[in-house]
């Protein structure tokens, strides 16, 4: 299978797998820095366990610099970009966190192009823009959005994330030591605030876990694969899986959601036909 339809494809699927997060998220009763902090726990362990059975600790020896890197991955893109989301979303709405935490392809775009010196395609910007038109028809609800304080941290989060893969796309490690350090420095750094605000134990976690490290297995195998840019635009419809859920399970299914959905779809087809190319 070609590299650029193998890097599609596990694009595809970590978009269904990061579609569940918000269900668990939402569901979970605990303290959402505990609930962050040991879910970071419960992925590292299931993620090392893979690392040793591959015996991935040999790329570690071999490029230990890389460490510093990975470290500043956990730093943004699992502890400040939990953090903001945390915080932000306490001070906004549940409609407007899921609608700016969207806003990662636009952070992606910039950084990519900057840093990584992909080619953002006109071809891409349109279809990227018709997933956003379409998760915006649909979380919406023909509503209008207010304001909040808390909307710019929410702003800072895809910001973290992105910066995270970026640094994540240049390591010379293999996906599951990217996601295992990388989730390993997370609990790390949230566990401290974990305890100061409260250690509590939810049984969502281990289902959190199994969410984070499968999620992002698929998610770091793709970005070595096509480009980063693409891979986000490509998971960027992750939330209407959750809302697909939903319907199927006897929710009211209306005008907007066929409108939202036909939106994300076709952006979505369209993206997945995008060449990974770099700038000349």
């Amino acid at each position: 299978m070609r590299q650029e339809t193998l890097g599609t494809l596990f694009a595809l699927i970590g978009a269904f797998i990061y579609g569940l997060e918000p269900v668990v998220i939402r569901a979970n009763p605990s303290n959402p820095i505990s609930f962050a902090a040991l879910s970071a726990l419960v992925a590292s362990a299931l993620l090392w366990t893979s690392v040793i059975i591959s015996r991935g600790l040999e790329e570690i020896r071999r490029n230990p610099g890389d460490l510093r890197r990975t470290f500043l991955v956990g730093l943004f893109g699992t502890a400040l970009a939990y953090l903001a989301y945390s915080f932000g979303a306490r001070m906004s709405t549940a409609i407007n966190a899921a609608l700016i935490t969207r806003s990662e392809v636009l952070f992606s775009f910039i950084l990519s192009w900057l840093f990584l010196g992909e080619r953002i395609t006109q071809r891409l910007v349109g279809c990227s823009t018709a997933i956003l038109l379409g998760l915006t028809v649909v979380i919406l609800q023909g509503h209008s959005v207010e304001l909040h304080i808390g909307d710019f941290l929410l702003l800072l989060v895809p910001l973290f994330w992105q910066l995270g893969h970026v640094i994540a796309k240049r390591l010379r490690y293999s996906p599951p030591t990217i996601a295992a350090l990388r989730n390993t420095f997370g609990f790390l750094l949230l566990f401290p605030l974990a305890i100061v605000t409260g250690l509590e134990f939810s049984r969502f976690v281990i289902a959190e876990g199994l969410v984070i490290a499968v999620g992002q297995l698929v998610w770091y195998r793709s970005i070595k694969l096509i480009n980063l840019s693409k891979a986000t635009a490509i998971i960027t419809p992750a939330p209407a899986v959750a809302i697909g859920l939903g319907v199927l399970l006897g929710e009211s299914f209306t005008a907007y959601h066929a409108v939202g959905f036909l939106l994300i779809t076709l952006g979505t087809l369209g993206a997945v036909r995008v060449e990974s190319r770099l700038r000349t």
